[in-house]
């Protein structure tokens, strides 16, 4: 089987073999493992240092074909885009053409040219990963709606397989709730009951942007110390923010309470999950909250906004403390919650839930879509 795969992801070549960022990458070597030959049409970037983050494509026949970068945020780059584009349409009909399945990952620029085209081949087997939020009734820019018609459609995307976050009422037949994965069976842990007496151990794992909203993370521990309770944070992720808060935590002298990590390895955060009582994610919007899952799969309470799929993730509270963001508002909820009794039964709950998803269940699940 000759598998194409249409992502926006940015690529990096280093001692002769592709590179990405790890998450998606670990995933698409799944992907890839049921195909003779594999064919990655996306973006290349000239980096010659790895980020600790990144992983590499794992396969025996796989080609990369690299097309521009493109976006229409201001006069210059719609002009661009609009030079570019015959160059990306004609590597994605051809490369289309010759495709026995063509998988697609959305929202992105790059896969809503793909799902243009991709019309123009109704009877060749496609999936769609669709990363972002898949909720009606969210606030998302007019691409990603137009994308998300694109997938429902069953006219304009024959023998396509969507595969969005959460389940959702009223799809169409291209729609199937899917739910990705971090850690393995063999990772499964028992319930350990954590000491909720102890100074409290939060988790933040994500990227420093603004969308994840780190400062208001920040500012919730800085809050509970004021309040007495003694909340340590590990904040693993890097990004453009990361500067504005080395600097706020320096100022308010919270180093005792706050650590940035940085980017580190899966095993560094694993470990640190291990220990945690929180994982908290104040996110303004998510497709799949990964980390919230990951936090979940070793018993670490999740806190989280109520964005795309997280309120069932989250049993509604019953799994997790959602919460809105305004800092008193969430202090209030988090207060509330640790004053309660229900901490390990929440817990529990939370573990259960997320240990249901499994990297080999992913693989399976991945499979049959591919080969059926």
């Amino acid at each position: 089987m000759r598998l194409l795969i249409v992502s926006s992801v940015f690529h990096n070549f280093f001692e002769g073999k592709i590179y990405g960022y790890g998450p998606y990458i670990r995933e698409m070597n799944l992907w890839a493992a049921y195909a003779d030959e594999v064919v990655v049409l996306g973006h290349r970037k000239d980096d010659k240092n790895l980020n600790p983050i990144d992983a590499p494509y794992v396969h025996h026949n796989l080609k990369f074909v690299s097309v521009p970068s493109f976006n229409i945020l201001s006069l210059f780059n719609v002009l661009r885009s609009l030079c570019v584009s015959p160059i990306i349409v004609f590597k994605l009909f051809k490369h289309m053409r010759t495709a026995d399945h063509i998988h697609f990952r959305c929202p992105a620029n790059l896969g809503l040219m793909g799902l243009f085209v991709q019309v123009f081949f109704p009877n060749t087997k496609k999936s769609t990963k669709y990363a972002g939020n898949w909720d009606p009734n969210s606030n998302q820019p007019k691409s990603y709606r137009l994308q998300q018609s694109i997938l429902r459609s069953t006219f304009f995307s024959r023998h396509m397989k969507t595969l969005v976050y959460g389940q959702w009422p009223n799809e169409s037949k291209n729609i199937h709730p899917f739910i990705s994965a971090t850690y393995t069976e063999s990772e499964k842990i028992a319930f350990r009951p954590r000491d909720y007496s102890k100074p409290l151990h939060f988790v933040f794992a994500g990227a420093l942007v603004v969308g994840k909203r780190p400062l208001f993370t920040i500012k919730i521990i800085e809050a509970l110390n004021k309040k007495g309770m003694h909340a340590v944070l590990d904040m693993f992720g890097d990004g453009p923010l990361m500067p504005e808060l080395e600097l706020y935590v320096k100022h308010n002298d919270l180093e005792k309470y706050i650590i940035l990590h940085g980017n580190q390895d899966k095993s560094v955060v694993k470990a640190a999950l291990l220990d945690a009582h929180f994982n908290i994610l104040p996110s303004k919007s998510e497709g799949w909250p990964k980390a919230v899952a990951e936090g979940m799969f070793f018993g670490s309470i999740p806190i989280a906004t109520s964005v795309s799929c997280v309120s069932w993730m989250l049993a509604d509270g019953k799994r997790g403390i959602l919460i809105k963001p305004n800092l008193e508002s969430a202090i209030v909820k988090i207060e509330e919650a640790i004053k309660n009794d229900n901490l390990e039964m929440m817990a529990k709950a939370a573990m259960k839930w997320s240990q249901q998803y499994t990297f080999d269940r992913l693989e399976h699940d991945i499979k049959n879509i591919l080969l059926s």
